[in-house]
């Protein structure tokens, strides 16, 4: 891959990306000498005459090369073809670390120019507010009372095994390293070592061979907290603090101690459609998080150790500090003077007795003696305060920025659980328990026929009734003794980890307030819930919080949530809860039920719905966005997305979900994890504290703007329904023109690809569905009837209301965000590309009948968008990303052309096992892996 074509294919762009142009330059000729040297000259020509072709192919539409491309991979031997796969998925992989570093190194550029800073900042976002008057009591306040929380999840749409991620992190620290002055020897040194990196890449497995388990991705998660997370949030709230300080002046105590940003996890507690998840994987991810959090501070508070070597000799310490040290375990006369050391050994020597009591089976370095364990972090966090103190009283202040103060930030902000685990579980679920809870206890005989009125009356009534209905001397199924135990040990973990450690429960499919109501008394039967004399008031440990995922569910969700707050059980709930109420919305399955437009449309009416009940009940709303890596589940920017929802959604409060490749796309490079959490703070504080614009004519022009929209997304809904639910054999186009088939199979995560054994698109899970198609290169659900409905929209006066279209586009953010992550999609989208997979569908007829369709649309939506944006180019608005993805055509367009050659060569075999090649299988999800890492956002 050092061929200088390779070069100027793949990294054509402006001047300033000239680094660029020099790293990937560099990794590509790594990895082709690795290439030479592990699978010979041969195949590295094979390599390079295949991506010339499919250059060809893309460039000029050229029948000749469309031809030439399938007769040379007609004619690979399959470990040919393995190679093949293998050095073009790689070389998505470096790619993207070369792209990684130069967003690094254009940040470090900006910041040393002195220049203003840059949007999505802190910076930028407190000297926006500022110049809008808003004052720094308002931006402490926020700070103190703020909720900002990514949530880390494990669908299946993660491609990488962390050996992987290991070895390619070690490779971009090693380009990072380039970028600093080095001698003739060491830059020789750097180069060898990369190659040696590369060379170790092509030697690990890239694939999962094993059905991948709960723990495994628990441990996948836990990766990126050692890469990231630990430290980078931590500094993040130093940044903010010294922003404050900068822009309106010191911040005062409570604010330095707020916890504004906190981490949160599915792993382990979300058993919605995953068998795999119970009580066994909740006690096991807790301490898992566990062990990880106390080894950052064992290895931290013994570091600390090592630093703070001051003697009382030359210094005075404080009293506590003083205390502190006399109750340590170290007698050691070489420390009697050194109290610091000798405070630091006693904290060492009870986070070691921590760790034990709570799970961790291997402490690296033994402490000096016994001690008693911490009873809570905040105790941990009181000794650290106490060194903090005497050096600050004492000419020490200086020492604390070191270390110190991350540890002691990182105590505040993770405690002893590390991340809050949510629990998640389907309603049938629920009303299955509960109904042969019922049954057994003799209350009632079928609960799951009752009316939703005669189940409100039960459910509220059973509430209030201080005997349990579980018996002790009574058997139950499986599938309720497996979901009481997980409540029970949910309120083990809270007793042993923390409060913090578990409080929320999600409910998927919400389409009632008995919904809500069964997840209150599960609580209650396991002591999650205590509901106090009269049956009007009560407390419960985890706050019960409707998911709203299909298009009916998001239109019923305000009258739900009304209709629930209503209730004074559940008015006395939220008041402990701080008159707070979490709702989380589902990206996903609205997109894959209604389409792209329809779905983005009903969730923002979702939002505003829920703002005014919410208003009208005074109970402070708290959105969790659902939201998936490609745009049809709700990805995009997050910056831009935050900064676009409807006026009064926000206010501090938000948590939103950090899915599959995305997680490694945002957070297995430090510096980019950093910003990307700036982004999201950022982006909150705008949208909650930056002062409404506009008048009455304004508002006038937004309820203008929202009808049309209303229009636009019913006409939309109707042109996917037809095409995806009413058109005859389009599941069978869908399964045949993707990989569905191939993605089901491939060890990507713990839970199965589809909610049930059938073939219906209704049954499919979003994440695959999303996935399948952008693996073809088509990534319909992101942009599939937009055109229909524009175009139907504009009959009626075309100038007069394409000029209404493009004035919501320049002064409606909703709007220009929905545009502009269209936009996106249609740059990742290719039909020549998907051309090739529609090939896989025998059926002729059907082919046609379906592809064309597709094409038609692909084509009015780009002359749509075009004629409302006025941009001719795809991503005329962010030369950035287009230059990134233009990049990397040139290596991921063979990719699917090789996937398209195997899963040819699979399905030709199907029904004959004997002739069934195990390469062919590999090569398939080879091919999947490589196109993700591509994508960057598949999932």
């Amino acid at each position: 891959m050092d061929n200088p074509a390779v070069v100027s294919d793949v990294t054509a762009g402006a001047d300033k990306d000239a680094p660029l142009k020099e790293d990937i330059r560099l990794l590509g000729r790594l990895l082709g000498d690795v290439l030479r040297d592990q699978e010979g000259e041969a195949v590295f020509d094979i390599v390079e005459t295949i991506r010339q072709t499919a250059v060809r192919f893309r460039r000029d539409a050229d029948r000749d090369a469309g031809k030439e491309l399938t007769d040379l991979l007609h004619a690979l031997t399959r470990d040919q073809t393995i190679s093949v796969v293998r050095a073009f998925s790689y070389f998505s992989h470096l790619a993207n670390i070369a792209e990684d570093q130069h967003h690094n190194r254009r940040r470090r550029a900006h910041l040393l120019a002195g220049s203003a800073p840059r949007a999505g900042s802190i910076g930028h976002a407190l000297g926006k507010l500022k110049e809008a008057g808003v004052g720094q009591d308002t931006v402490e306040e926020f700070f103190r009372d703020a909720l900002i929380s990514p949530v880390l999840t494990a669908h299946p749409t993660e491609v990488q095994r962390k050996s992987i991620l290991d070895a390619e992190h070690d490779i971009a620290r090693l380009l990072a390293e380039r970028d600093l002055p080095q001698t003739p020897k060491e830059r020789q040194r750097n180069e060898q070592l990369l190659h040696a990196r590369i060379a170790t890449l092509w030697q690990t497995r890239m694939l999962r061979y094993s059905k991948l388990t709960v723990a495994d991705e628990i441990d996948n998660a836990l990766s990126y907290y050692r890469i990231t997370f630990l430290r980078e949030v931590p500094a993040l709230y130093d940044d903010i603090e010294a922003e404050i300080a900068e822009q309106y002046g010191a911040a005062s105590e409570q604010t330095a101690h707020a916890s504004f940003l906190q981490m949160g996890s599915w792993i382990g507690g979300d058993r919605d459609g995953n068998p795999n998840v119970n009580a066994d994987t909740m006690r096991h991810a807790l301490t898992r998080q566990s062990t990880t959090i106390l080894d950052f501070y064992l290895d931290e508070v013994h570091a600390l150790g090592a630093e703070l070597s001051a003697s009382t000799l030359l210094v005075e310490v404080s009293p506590a500090l003083e205390t502190l040290a006399e109750n340590s375990p170290d007698n050691s006369p070489h420390r009697s003077d050194e109290p610091y050391r000798r405070a630091l050994i006693g904290i060492y020597a009870r986070l070691a007795a921590t760790a034990r009591e709570l799970g961790v089976g291997h402490i690296l370095r033994r402490e000096v003696g016994h001690a008693a364990p911490y009873l809570d972090p905040e105790l941990f966090a009181a000794d650290l305060e106490v060194l903090a103190e005497s050096l600050r009283q004492n000419h020490g202040a200086v020492l604390i920025q070191p270390r110190l103060a991350g540890v002691l930030r990182a105590a505040r902000i993770f405690g002893f659980h590390l991340a809050s685990l949510d629990m998640r579980q389907s309603s049938d679920i629920h009303e299955r328990v509960l109904a042969e809870l019922f049954a057994r206890a003799g209350v009632e005989q079928d609960y799951a026929a009752l009316s939703e009125e005669d189940k409100r009356a039960l459910l509220l009534k059973e509430l209030e009734q201080p005997r349990p209905l579980f018996s002790p001397y009574e058997t139950y199924g499986d599938e309720t003794n497996s979901e009481l135990a997980i409540l029970r040990t949910a309120r083990d973990i809270r007793l042993r980890y923390g409060p913090r450690a578990i409080r929320n429960y999600i409910i998927s499919h919400t389409e009632t307030v008995s919904d809500l109501l069964e997840v209150l008394l599960l609580q209650k039967e396991t002591g999650l819930m205590r509901v106090h004399l009269g049956g009007n008031s009560g407390t419960n440990d985890a706050m019960v919080i409707p998911l709203f995922e299909t298009i009916p569910d998001l239109q019923r969700a305000a009258a739900i949530m009304d209709e629930w707050m209503a209730l004074p059980l559940v008015a006395s709930v939220i008041e402990k809860q701080g008159q707070l109420q979490e709702v989380m919305l589902g990206y996903s399955d609205s997109n894959k039920d209604g389409g792209f437009l329809t779905s983005n449309w009903e969730l923002y009416q979702a939002e505003l719905k829920l703002v005014e009940v919410f208003k009208q009940r005074q109970v402070k709303l708290r959105l969790f966005h659902g939201r998936g890596g490609t745009v049809g589940r709700g990805g995009g920017p997050s910056y831009d997305a935050i900064r676009a929802q409807p006026p009064g959604t926000v206010n501090g409060q938000i948590r939103l979900t950090e899915q599959g490749e995305i997680i490694a796309s945002k957070f297995s490079n430090a510096e980019i994890g950093r910003r990307n959490l700036e982004l999201l703070v950022s982006a909150t504080l705008e949208a909650s504290l930056t002062p409404p614009s506009g008048n009455g004519a304004h508002a006038e022009q937004l309820a203008r703007f929202e009808a049309i929209m209303a229009e636009l997304s019913n006409r939309a809904y109707k042109a996917y329904r037809d095409l995806v639910y009413e058109t005859p054999g389009f599941t069978d186009y869908f399964f045949a023109a993707t990989p569905i088939a191939e993605i089901a199979e491939l060890n990507l995560g713990s839970r199965p690809a589809s909610r049930k054994s059938t073939r219906r698109i209704e049954d499919l899970r979003a994440i695959p569905w999303g996935f399948s198609w952008g693996q073809c290169r088509l990534l319909l659900p992101g942009w599939y009837g937009f055109a229909s409905s524009v175009k139907g929209w504009l009959e009626e006066d075309r100038e007069a209301r394409l000029e209404e279209l493009r004035t919501m586009f320049k002064e409606w953010p909703f709007f220009a965000t929905l545009l502009s992550n269209m936009d996106m999609v249609l740059a990742k989208t290719d039909l020549a590309i998907a051309s090739r997979y529609a090939g896989l569908v025998a059926d002729e007829e059907l082919r046609e009948r379906i592809f064309r369709r597709i094409v038609d649309e692909h084509g009015e939506t780009i002359r749509c968008l075009e004629a409302i944006t006025g941009a001719s180019e795809r991503l005329a608005g962010n030369p950035l990303l287009a230059r990134s993805i233009q990049n990397r055509f040139a290596y991921l367009d063979p990719l699917n052309h090789l996937q398209v050659e195997l899963i040819h060569r699979r399905r030709a075999l199907t029904g004959d096992p004997e002739k069934a090649d195990p390469r062919v299988h590999r090569g398939i999800h080879l091919s999947i892996n490589g196109v993700a890492a591509g994508l960057r956002n598949t999932g």
